[in-house]
């Protein structure tokens, strides 16, 4: 079980990974997507597949995802 330290790592992790433009689904690119969903361009339907679509590339383009960031890699 992970403590409240090893999380507060962890999510520091995600955020300076983020930072670093090295995550393909990053927040902004998340917020994005809902931004778009909100002014009825896309449903959230689009947007969940649009993410997976973003989450599968990721490796091709020389990025991770924020799960993989999250765990360390």
């Amino acid at each position: 079980m992970m403590d409240f330290y090893e999380g507060a790592d962890r999510q520091d992790a995600v955020g300076q990974a983020e930072k670093d433009g090295r995550v393909a689904d990053s927040l902004d690119v998340r917020m994005s997507l809902l931004e778009r969903v909100s002014k009825g361009e896309i449903t959230i339907n689009e947007a969940k597949k649009q993410l997976e679509q973003i989450k599968q590339k990721a490796k091709s383009i020389g990025k991770i995802t924020r799960n993989q960031a999250w765990k360390g890699h």
